[in-house]
């Protein structure tokens, strides 16, 4: 029954809010960069919130109660460089191997993302538009991208739902309610991001909008491998919660922050964030 409640919170989260992102790319065709980078600061910052004072001080609270070794806080550590570790890396890997196909991607440009379809690699797809051969390909290096984004996003709800003393109470409450919240929003601009070029290299829009929804099933996946894990010890619930954050944070810093500035260069993406990891703050204090 758990598990079921899980994959139903984090079904809306992960598909239908990423499907309400295509849909709306396909009735607008476009977004305003302002309003996104807006939206991706802020849940970036109740992101870091519920990373920073939930997720990563639970190990540290079973420690000082005694179920944890002294040394939690090294383990802590340890999985959180690991999962921002493999993320970075399986990103780079991709990055490499498409951004020099695409035509305004060069020494010049931003290291990091700097519009919506560079983060999920829409834009190589579009660059293969004109070639059948290719366009599946393409596809499947887009959905790629897009599941290293949901995959640890997933596995955060799932962690932090693991951490809820009792889950039938606090199904919709906690932190695992607000992390599927805060991911299910800012799903929409990258649902956006990823069928305008669909439905702009010819796709039908119905077909566009179901297979942007589709690309947000990782999060399911995400979500039930970081409850197992977290439900089989202390010691791998510790591990579970701290790559789950390694990975969070990764997105955070290294994507949807500097894509967010980048979007909008002006201060209020930081005002955006700071207001965010104050929310997040009372969302995980009340």
């Amino acid at each position: 029954m758990q598990y079921l409640a899980i994959i139903v919170i984090t079904f809306i989260s992960g598909v239908i809010g990423t499907g309400l992102g295509g849909l709306a790319g396909a009735v607008m065709r476009k977004e305003s960069n302002k309003i996104v980078s807006l939206l991706l600061s802020f849940a970036a910052g109740i992101m870091l919130a519920v990373v920073c004072f939930d997720l990563m001080s639970e190990p540290i609270e079973m420690m000082r109660e005694g179920s944890l070794p002294w040394h939690t806080p090294l383990i802590v550590v340890a999985a959180v460089i690991a999962g921002y570790a493999v993320v970075y890396l399986l990103n780079l890997l991709i990055d490499r191997k498409t951004d020099h196909e695409v035509k305004h991607i060069d020494e010049n440009h931003p290291a990091t993302a700097d519009d919506l379809d560079e983060l999920i690699h829409s834009n190589h797809y579009e660059s293969h538009k004109s070639s059948r051969s290719h366009l599946f390909v393409a596809g499947l290096v887009m959905m790629t991208a897009i599941a290293l984004h949901n995959l640890p996003e997933g596995m955060v709800i799932g962690a932090s739902y693991a951490i809820t003393p009792d889950l039938t109470a606090h199904l919709f409450s906690g932190s695992g309610f607000i992390m599927a919240i805060v991911i299910g929003l800012h799903n929409i601009p990258e649902g956006m991001a990823v069928s305008v070029p669909l439905i702009s290299g010819g796709m039908n829009k119905i077909k566009a909008v179901l297979l942007t929804a589709l690309s947000g099933l990782p999060t399911v996946f995400g979500a039930l491998i970081g409850f197992a894990l977290g439900g089989i010890n202390e010691i791998m619930l510790t591990l579970s919660l701290g790559f789950a954050s390694g990975a969070m944070l990764y997105v955070v810093f290294g994507e949807l922050l500097p894509e967010a500035i980048l979007m909008w260069k002006s201060k209020l993406p930081a005002l955006s964030l700071f207001v965010g990891v104050l929310a997040g703050f009372l969302l995980v204090m009340f």
